[in-house]
């Protein structure tokens, strides 16, 4: 169900075994401790384990290590629950963790969400609900499973990251969040009679965002613009959050080198050459207050960036991204050219669906994790899966 690793060693903390790819044949069994080696042929699209002492497998279209009885299947020492599936494509292998829903969120919740106190609960099962949501819309999703290979078998059903939710197996789990989890077992929003897509992200800023503020999606009726702000004060839920201020500044150098490197994937840029950015700034913003588009000139043009985008192109080469889309534009200039630009911005995500650091917030305030979910998804209610 999440992919774990590339191509890492495969162990157990007790005996287990390798079965063919049908997941029925046996192949060999293994000792508790032991760390198999995995190899792919080349050429060929076959893999097979290889033991320490060098005895390997025959090679297979793909191998399945299983753990006996309670113990934990391992990937570089990292101990997971369930099984592990290997594959073999052209650029490597695919190891994929195949586990059932409820024991994958128990890995999920706690990197989600951080180590939590006990009056972050409502928050935690919020984040349990939400995940839930989440990994059953793409459970019933029949797109192929490996990633740049159209047409090929479906493999997984999510990443172990961001590109979906973040999970780190059985090591990250902790007992409130397992707790969370279990408390709100199979259960999940509902909208119209169906499971929704719940995205969440980190800390909004102030108010949350729809979905066309970011990306090239149409909207949904319960993901709408919510506020965040306590009552009539001052303050907003999510204002303990690490980034509900930020500041970052590039150099001029910086930000030349930023959109050399990554300006073209993500407007035309004749020659792939943008030159020097002699003006940048805001042009308009979304109903919400994120940036809608910014405009970066150049002798080259005027470069439009647009919605979560420009949180990839403003950014060290190499670096972490934008925190997100809402912020103000500081630019200095010198002989013509942008000498530095200071971007003061607030959240850290997208901003669309439930805040975390909101939730967590609400959850200090004595709401419950239905009242956070309604909130943040707007018409929607919490059920069982089974109800849809």
């Amino acid at each position: 169900m999440a992919l774990v690793g590339a191509s890492p060693r495969i162990g157990a903390t007790g005996e287990f075994r390798w079965f063919e790819g049908d997941g029925r044949t046996f192949v060999v069994r293994g000792r508790g401790g032991e760390q198999w080696r995995l190899e792919r042929e080349r050429p060929g699209a076959r893999v097979r384990a290889v033991r320490p002492d060098g005895v390997a497998t025959a090679w297979q279209r793909a191998l399945i290590a299983r753990v006996n009885n309670d113990g934990f299947i391992t990937a570089d020492g990292k101990r997971y629950r369930g099984e592990l599936a290997v594959f073999p494509f052209d650029s490597g292998l695919v190891v994929v963790n195949r586990l059932g829903v409820e024991e994958y969120l128990r890995g999920v919740v706690p990197l989600e969400m951080g180590s939590r106190p006990r009056t972050d609960t409502a928050a935690l099962q919020a984040q349990a609900v939400a995940s839930r949501s989440y990994v059953y819309v793409r459970l019933a999703d029949a797109a192929p499973g490996a990633p740049g290979t159209p047409g090929a078998p479906r493999i997984f059903d999510v990443r172990a990251s961001t590109l979906d939710q973040v999970y780190g197996g059985a090591d990250v789990e902790n007992d409130l969040a397992s707790a969370s989890v279990e408390a709100t077992r199979g259960l999940v929003i509902h909208f119209g009679g169906r499971v929704v897509d719940a995205p969440f992200h980190s800390t909004c800023g102030g108010s949350t965002a729809e979905p066309n503020e970011l990306w090239r999606t149409p909207g949904a009726p319960y993901l709408q613009r919510v506020s965040d702000r306590i009552g009539r004060s001052e303050r907003y839920y999510c204002d303990i959050a690490p980034r509900f201020r930020w500041t970052r500044t590039l150099s001029g150098s910086q930000l030349n080198a930023a959109i050399r490197q990554y300006l073209a994937q993500y407007a035309s840029v004749p020659g792939g050459r943008p030159g020097a950015a002699h003006v940048i700034g805001v042009r308009d913003r979304t109903a919400s207050g994120r940036v809608a588009t910014l405009d970066v000139e150049t002798e080259r043009g005027i470069f439009a960036l647009r919605g979560d985008d420009m949180r990839y192109v403003l950014r060290e080469p190499g670096g972490e991204i934008l925190f997100s889309t809402y912020f103000s534009v500081e630019p200095e200039y010198r002989a013509g050219l942008v000498s530095r630009v200071t971007f003061r911005g607030q959240g850290n995500g997208h901003g669309v669906g439930m805040c975390q650091w909101g939730a967590i917030g609400r959850a200090r305030a004595g709401q419950s994790f239905r009242s956070i979910l309604g909130t943040y998804y707007p018409g929607t209610i919490v059920g069982p899966v089974s109800a849809q």
